[in-house]
C-alpha cells in the first residue's frame, strides 16, 4: 500500500509470537481470530477480544515493531498453568516463539532486522514507499530463557538486540509486583549487554533494579511503560526513571491498556477515554520532551480490546489516539521518535 507521513506507524511493542502460541495466529484474518475461543488473562474476568493481525497491522500503515520474545513462568495468576518453571522451559519457549517469526517471514509476512544494516534498509525502503511487509526488531520481554551472562552471544546472533531483563521477577531482576534490585546473575547479564551493544528495556524493572542497571552504560529505553504519576505501581516509570530515560537519549513507548491508565480500573467498567491515556503522553514530554514519547502498544499481550480506551476496537484505531495529542507532536509520536532512536541507536 502506498504510504503517507500521516499513515506511517512504528510499535515499541507487539507479542506477535505469543498470540500464535496460544493459538491466535495473527496470520488469520480478524474475524477468524475472533471465531477462536477467546482467552482470558484473569480467572474470572470477562474474555478478551484479540485485535492483531497481519491485515489489521498492515492497514494501520505498521512499518515495523518490536516483537518480542515472551516466555510465560508456571504457577497461579499472574502466572500461567503449564508455563516454564526453570531456565531450560523458558529457553525453549523463547525459542518456539523466533520459531514462529522465522516462518512468518518464509511465508513473506514480516521482515526481521537482525542487525543495523537490514533496519536501516528497511526504514528508508518503507520512507520511500516501498511495498514491504511488516519489519520486526527482536525484543526479549522477560530474560529467564538466557541460561546465563555467556549465553548471551547466542541469542544477538539470533537477532535480539533489545532485551528487558524482567516481568515479573525473574533470575535476573526484581520487576511487576515483586520489588528487588539485580541478583548476582543480573549484574553479568547487564555487563554482558554492555559488552554486546544491547538495549536495555526498562519496562516492567523494579526501581531498585532499574538503578542498578544504569551504571552499566548500556542504552536505555521504555518500550510499554506509563508514567507512575497517575498511577503508584512499580509497573510504571516514576518522574525520576523517566528523566533518566531521557538523559539516556531513550524513548518511552506509552501503553493503551486501561489499568495502567487509570487508578483503580477494572474489567467491567466503564472504558477510559482516549484523553486520559494522552495525560501520561503528555506527562512525559514535560519531562524529557516530545521526541521521546512514542507508542508502545502491547496489544494482545495478556489484554484485549475490552481493556483498551473506548474507541480502540481494532489494531487501525490507534491513529485516534494521535488526535488527542498536539498536532505538532503527531507524527513524531506515530513513527519518527522511534525511527530517529533506531537510526541512532539500532
Amino acid at each position: 500500500m502506498t504510504q503517507t507521513p500521516a499513515h506511517r506507524l512504528i510499535d515499541g511493542h507487539l507479542d506477535l509470537a505469543l498470540g500464535a502460541l496460544e493459538g491466535r495466529d495473527p496470520a488469520l484474518s480478524l474475524d477468524e481470530l475472533r471465531r477462536l475461543p477467546l482467552f482470558t488473562g484473569v480467572p474470572g474476568e470477562a474474555p478478551q477480544t484479540p485485535s492483531v493481525t497481519f491485515g489489521e497491522l498492515q492497514a494501520a500503515g505498521l512499518g515495523l515493531c518490536f516483537g518480542t520474545l515472551f516466555a510465560r513462568k508456571g504457577g497461579a495468576w499472574p502466572y500461567t498453568p503449564g508455563g516454564y518453571t526453570d531456565t531450560e522451559g523458558a529457553r525453549q519457549e523463547a525459542l518456539r516463539s523466533l520459531d514462529w517469526y522465522h516462518r512468518w517471514q518464509d511465508a513473506g509476512l514480516i521482515r526481521l532486522l537482525p542487525n543495523r544494516t537490514a533496519l536501516m534498509a528497511h526504514l528508508n525502503d518503507w520512507e520511500a514507499g516501498a511495498d514491504l511487509p511488516l519489519g520486526v526488531a527482536l525484543l526479549m520481554e522477560g530474560a529467564d530463557p538466557v541460561r546465563g551472562a555467556d549465553d548471551l552471544p547466542f541469542w544477538a546472533e539470533q537477532g535480539v538486540r533489545l532485551i528487558g531483563p524482567a516481568w515479573r521477577g525473574t533470575r535476573y531482576a526484581g520487576g511487576t509486583g515483586e520489588p528487588g534490585g539485580l541478583t548476582e546473575a543480573g549484574h553479568a547479564l547487564l555487563q554482558a549487554m554492555a559488552d554486546l551493544n544491547l538495549t536495555l528495556d526498562a519496562s516492567h524493572l523494579d526501581d531498585a533494579a532499574f538503578w542498578d542497571a544504569l551504571p552499566y552504560g548500556t542504552r536505555v529505553i521504555a518500550t510499554h511503560s506509563n508514567a507512575r504519576h497517575f498511577i503508584d505501581s512499580n509497573r510504571l516509570l516514576s518522574d525520576d526513571m523517566i528523566r533518566a530515560i531521557g538523559e539516556r537519549g531513550g524513548v518511552v513507548g506509552v501503553v493503551p491498556a486501561n489499568f495502567f491508565i487509570r487508578a483503580g480500573w477494572r474489567t467491567g467498567q466503564e472504558r477510559v477515554p482516549l484523553q486520559e491515556l494522552s495525560e501520561h503522553a503528555r506527562h512525559i514530554a514535560g519531562l524529557i520532551g516530545w521526541e521521546r514519547v512514542a507508542l508502545g502498544s502491547d496489544f494482545d499481550g495478556g489484554f484485549g480490546t475490552e481493556q483498551l480506551p473506548a474507541g480502540l476496537e481494532r489494531y487501525p484505531d490507534l491513529h485516534q489516539l494521535a488526535q488527542t495529542l498536539p498536532a505538532e507532536h503527531r507524527a513524531g509520536f506515530l513513527w519518527d521518535n522511534w525511527a530517529r532512536w533506531l537510526r541512532e541507536h539500532y
